[in-house]
């Protein structure tokens, strides 16, 4: 399973997914075919693995599902997605941001 499955499904679904990250639906089914999350992501134009893992009550973090959700994840052996960078719940190396004090479609950078 990709991670961006994984996370979405730990989220309750695609329509709980848009809205904790402000997009459609329709968004996060394509984040889901094409197995990863959108280029803004990396840009830092947008910040949807961080509110994605503030949601998950601590199943995964952002950190994790950045490396693994990303454009060029590797595949590991058995064909899904390699443990790349922090395995889900540990601690997230990212400078912590209030994810409630953001508006969606906004970039949380500073």
């Amino acid at each position: 399973m990709s991670a961006i499955r994984l996370a979405v499904e730990q989220l309750g679904g695609v329509s709980r997914c848009a809205r904790v990250c402000g997009v459609s639906p329709s968004a996060v089914c394509k984040w889901l075919r094409r197995e990863r999350l959108p280029r803004t992501e990396y840009t830092g134009e947008t910040c949807h693995a961080l509110r994605m893992a503030a949601a998950s009550g601590g199943t995964f973090t952002a950190a994790w599902l950045l490396a693994n959700a990303g454009p060029a994840t590797p595949l590991a052996a058995d064909g899904g997605p390699s443990a790349v960078g922090d395995p889900p719940g540990a601690e997230d190396p990212v400078e912590q941001i209030d994810v409630h004090k953001a508006k969606p479609g906004k970039s949380m950078t500073r």
